[in-house]
């Protein structure tokens, strides 16, 4: 069995050995070898039989994988009915959870179209390494997660209707053993209007040894004038009052610079240049010309989505870890404390077990507004 069975390369792949490839999808729900795609259809046995699970009811939650381990979860791909078809906000009303090796706790905890970068509800394509979305609405996550002795995704609809259908795949590989290793997590928080001069909070409670890998922010801006002045901190193994790690406002940890501005003679926010690279990107702008439906015409205030991995700079802790970011703006008369409609999705490795995460916020208080 190949040293580096976590991350593949060009380079490595020709030394690849060891493993079983599976895949779960709803044509195979369990994974099995020579299993897939019996189901009958319209066109007769094993022909399009099953392709999407249908009809999944306001409140239920459905089990997407159920595996024994060992094993590595190499590829997730989603997508959900036309959100025409099924109500608004689809897409912040389904919650993405998985358990590893049998933990009552989630490892992790997301409004679907959060996880995948999408903010807002609305569908947005994404470029990343780790996350891509293309059109239209398929999700995707090459994050490797590995698993000791279980592994089980599931969704919950918290929608008011039905989700007419749900597809996907969950690409794996069995193992008859994997070197220790630490568990794939992802947690989503909120704040509808942050505190003035209260840091938000993105990561909090996080307990043992890890490292952190990126993080997906949705910004709401509530208030005029230059929103990202606050600086990122990183509070790492025992940090009160300072941290360890500490930016120099939010376009630049995003990999930007000068608010995003590429022409500063040009001052409105509809100057502002949006961009995908592989770990940095800054790729929804509500403001833009693009057509997002009422939702966001007419008086909405800005939106803005950004992501940023740490895929080649991982964040080490060995005993905590808790990461903030403060509300600062800049007007023509220099800084000020700002209030602004913030959510974030978290995304890092640790031994398990982890700390419970706080409540999820419910369906209404996560919806756009």
């Amino acid at each position: 069995m190949t040293d580096n069975l976590y991350s593949f390369s060009l380079g490595s792949l020709p030394f690849i050995e060891g493993g079983r490839s599976r895949s779960i999808s709803a044509e195979n729900r369990t994974g099995e070898k020579g299993k897939g795609g019996m189901a009958a259809g319209p066109l007769g046995p094993s022909r399009k039989g099953s392709p999407a699970i249908i009809g999944i009811q306001s409140g239920a939650t459905a089990t997407l994988v159920s595996i024994k381990g060992p094993g590595i979860i190499r590829h997730i791909w989603m997508t959900v009915s036309d959100e025409k078809d099924q109500g608004f906000f689809m897409l912040s009303d389904i919650v993405l959870r998985m358990y590893w090796d049998d933990e009552e706790n989630p490892s992790v905890e997301v409004p679907l179209g959060d996880f995948f970068l999408n903010g807002f509800s609305t569908y947005q394509r994404v470029c990343s390494a780790p996350i891509t979305v293309n059109p239209a609405k398929g999700f995707n996550s090459f994050f490797q997660m590995p698993f000791a002795k279980s592994a089980r995704i599931t969704i919950e609809n918290q929608h008011p209707g039905p989700i007419g259908a749900f597809f996907y795949q969950i690409d794996y590989t069995e193992y008859d053993e994997l070197p220790p290793s630490s568990y794939f997590h992802a947690q989503y928080r909120r704040e509808r209007l942050t505190e003035p001069k209260v840091d938000y909070t993105i990561l909090d409670g996080v307990e043992g040894r890890g490292h952190f890998v990126g993080l997906y922010m949705a910004h709401t801006a509530l208030e005029r004038y230059w929103y990202g002045e606050g600086e990122m901190k990183f509070f790492i193994d025992g940090d009160k009052d300072y941290p360890t790690i500490c930016g120099t406002g939010l376009e630049d940890y995003f990999g930007g610079a000068f608010g995003f501005v590429e022409d500063q003679r040009k001052e409105t926010p509809a100057h502002e240049t949006l961009y995908q690279t592989p770990y940095q990107g800054f790729h929804f702008f509500s403001a833009s010309e693009q057509d997002f439906s009422w939702r966001f015409e007419g008086a909405c205030p800005p939106m803005r989505s950004f992501y940023r991995f740490h895929i080649l700079d991982p964040i080490f802790f060995s005993k905590d870890l808790r990461i903030t970011m403060q509300q600062i703006g800049m007007s023509n008369e220099w800084h000020f404390e700002r209030q602004d409609d913030i959510s974030t999705v978290a995304y890092w490795y640790q031994g398990e077990p982890h700390a419970p995460f706080p409540e999820l916020p419910d369906r209404k208080y996560r919806e756009p507004r």
